[in-house]
């Protein structure tokens, strides 16, 4: 059974999703996944990360991922760094954009925020 949870830390800190999409020309799926085991595990231990949901699109020549991050502090920390990383892989554009969450409509739709 799916269930919400709503994260506050404090009465003003609201958990923030972080959608991030570049160009990307592989690997993907199951390559992908055998070549990024590494930079997901490491993703855990960044401060603040509660969860990535990661993205590609082969066709499109797209990768990214979308997460959920304990505050927006921990959001931007991490967009910065990780675009950082990602143009230091030879990336060049990397779009993120940090969203609010609402809270009602999601616990509607099941979604899967604080289920750990």
């Amino acid at each position: 059974m799916s269930r919400l949870v709503l994260l506050k830390h404090g009465d003003t800190t609201m958990a923030k999703l972080l959608q991030v999409d570049f160009e990307f020309n592989g690997p993907f799926g199951e390559d992908m996944a055998k070549a990024f085991v590494e930079l997901a595990e490491s993703i855990n231990r960044e401060p603040g990360m509660i969860w990535k949901i990661w993205t590609e699109s082969a066709k499109d020549k797209l990768g990214g991922g979308i997460y959920l991050f304990e505050d927006e502090a921990s959001a931007q920390a991490y967009l910065q760094m990780h675009t950082a990383r990602l143009q230091q892989m030879g990336i060049g554009e990397v779009r993120g954009h940090i969203f609010d969450i609402n809270q009602p409509l999601t616990a509607i739709n099941n979604s899967p925020i604080n289920q750990r």
